[in-house]
């Protein structure tokens, strides 16, 4: 019988996986078989003991930090409201070079912070909008037009404006 440790790490595991959009053969075709499908699911399911070493291959693998796959680092704040905003993290090229890097680290922090590492959205808050107003000097809702110009920020984001 699987310890509740083991559950909660394979539920982790699970979680990261599922935020790249792969399935347990997905992850065996992806890693050209270094990852058996049977193999990721015994862990997910807390079936099978995970090394320190398979889980930091593992982490490498997937691109994410080995704390974010460990059940303490699980994100506080999952019962918070949903968010309103959703940053399009594949449009960031888009966004003229000079511009680019601060976002680009305020995305990568709420990503880490969250432990969501889909790399294709990034839901925010109007208060991150805020933040990012203040980094670039530019009033939130002046921000906001000009990240939706990029194709970075859903254009619904308009509506809760101030």
């Amino acid at each position: 019988m699987a310890s509740d440790y083991a559950k909660a790490l394979g539920s982790r595991l699970r979680a990261i996986r599922q935020q790249q959009g792969l399935s347990l053969h997905g992850v065996e075709e992806k890693s050209k078989g270094r990852w058996k499908a049977v193999v990721i699911g015994s862990y997910e399911r807390g079936d099978r003991a995970v090394t320190v070493q398979k889980l930091a291959e593992l982490a490498d693998f997937y691109g994410v930090p080995v704390s974010e796959l460990l059940p303490d680092s699980a994100p506080a704040s999952a019962s918070e409201a949903p968010p309103r905003l959703i940053l399009d993290l594949e449009r960031l090229g888009s966004v003229p070079a000079e511009k680019a890097g601060p976002l680009a680290r305020y995305a990568a922090a709420i990503q880490a912070q969250r432990g969501d590492y889909n790399g294709r959205i990034l839901s925010i808050r109007q208060e991150d909008l805020r933040t990012l107003g203040v980094i670039y000097d530019e009033p939130a809702s002046r921000l906001a037009e000009q990240l939706i110009a990029w194709g970075v920020l859903n254009p619904e984001a308009r509506q809760g404006l101030d």
